[in-house]
C-alpha cells in the first residue's frame, strides 16, 4: 500500500527554479514565490484556484518570452 499524497506533493514544481523578472512567475511552474514558499500549508481550495490559472500564466509567459525553453 503506497502513503497517502500530502499537499506538497501535488505541487506542480517541475525543478526549474527560476523567478522571471517581468511576471515574477517561476518559469519552471508559473507560480509566485508567495504561492510556492506556502504551497504546503495553502487550503486545497487555494491550490486548485492557482492549479486552474497555470494554463493562462503558462500562455502569458509563452508569448513574452519569459517561459523555459
Amino acid at each position: 500500500m503506497s502513503a497517502p499524497r500530502s499537499a506538497a506533493s501535488d505541487s506542480p514544481c517541475t525543478k526549474v527554479c527560476q523567478i522571471a523578472p517581468g511576471p515574477g512567475l517561476c518559469r519552471g511552474c508559473q507560480r509566485t514565490i508567495d504561492e510556492i514558499a506556502g504551497w504546503a500549508t495553502m487550503s486545497a481550495a487555494d491550490r486548485a484556484a492557482v492549479l486552474a490559472d497555470l494554463p493562462a500564466r503558462r500562455q502569458r509567459m509563452a508569448a513574452s518570452g519569459e517561459a523555459v525553453r
